[in-house]
């Protein structure tokens, strides 16, 4: 039997589209069929050109319905990627949704139950799930090498233009730091904790309504805890922590795509455990979709579903104690 290949499309031809469809030549059985853009098929055909001569569109309407692509990827602005999911997910496509998944959590609900109904392959595009250092975190972790983990920590920061006109501080654009970088320590703390049972957030808006920052509190009834920090008014290290009973592993700057971990064994010197990732990184989640999709599952096992929708719920929590106001984007294209 001839390999499957698995025939990829990209919604929003931009800044992280060409980050990630860079890997995707590196993927095996992975092809880029089309391009499409909302504000002009010359931004599109640009793209295209850049990354082999795939098929290019000027509206998302197009791609959705091309018959020769598989899987879609989403990298429209966070309050796009409701309309753009759930027109995929009824054409029968696959789909890779950038993160964070969605600005609400009850548009995370509808697109997981389109994905549910249709039986299509959904999953959010956390790329710090499948680089090797974490990996081998986990794996560190489930086999004991810390002990009983107890508590995480994890921040994140850029200095993003101040231009009120900039992405960053548009709201009807998912601006502010929640969606853009506090969804990774959020994400890391319930990859290892679980989810939470007490949430506690203090944050500052801008005039526009975003969120330039915020610190949260994760409280589980056994005592453990994740203290998260996240901002768009300034850079921060980029570190995460995990303590157990028996030691910690730092996931050095930057935590959501690392290069290598330390292992902090009670009573041993530190071991720096070097594992890169293959291409810029995002090779590694392409993988996953791609043999998902060609083997006929509808969800991965290392960012599934359930885990998105707590995230978000965590993210709905979060931008409610800090008085953060989401636009949520329109259901339809």
């Amino acid at each position: 039997m001839a390999p499957v290949t698995v025939r990829w499309g990209v919604i929003g031809p931009g800044r992280i589209a060409t980050k990630v469809v860079g890997d995707l030549p590196l993927v095996p059985g992975a092809e880029l069929a089309a391009v499409a853009s909302r504000t002009s098929i010359e931004r599109a055909e640009a793209f295209a050109a850049v990354h082999g001569g795939a098929r290019a569109y000027g509206s998302y309407q197009e791609i959705v319905a091309d018959p020769d692509v598989d899987v879609l990827y989403i990298a429209t602005p966070h309050p796009q990627h409701r309309a753009a999911a759930l027109a995929g997910i009824a054409a029968g496509k696959a789909l890779l949704v950038e993160k964070a998944f969605t600005v609400s959590a009850e548009a995370a609900r509808e697109i997981v139950a389109a994905a549910n109904e249709a039986g299509v392959f959904v999953m959010e595009a956390m790329w710090t799930r499948f680089q090797p250092a974490i990996v081998r975190m986990r794996e560190l972790i489930a086999d004991g090498a810390i002990g009983e983990v107890t508590a995480v920590q994890a921040d994140l920061g850029i200095a993003a233009p101040t231009d009120p006109a900039d992405r960053y501080y548009n709201p009807a654009l998912g601006g502010g730091a929640l969606f853009d970088v506090g969804v990774y320590p959020i994400s890391f703390a319930q990859m290892v904790l679980g989810v939470p049972d007490t949430v506690a957030a203090t944050g500052r808006l801008a005039p526009s309504g975003i969120d330039l920052e915020e610190s949260v509190l994760f409280g589980y009834a056994d005592g453990r805890s994740a203290v998260l920090h996240a901002s768009i008014r300034a850079a921060r290290p980029g570190q995460a922590r995990v303590f157990g009973t028996g030691g910690w592993i730092d996931v050095p700057p930057r935590f959501h795509h690392p290069s290598r971990i330390v292992l902090h064994r009670a009573g041993a010197e530190p071991e720096t455990i070097e594992v890169p990732a293959t291409g810029g990184g995002y090779f590694h989640e392409l993988v996953e979709v791609t043999e998902a999709v060609a083997a006929g599952r509808t969800e991965s096992a290392v960012m599934p579903l359930a885990d998105t929708l707590a995230v978000q719920e965590l993210m709905d929590e979060i931008a409610r104690q800090i008085g953060l106001v989401v636009q949520e984007g329109p259901a339809q294209l």
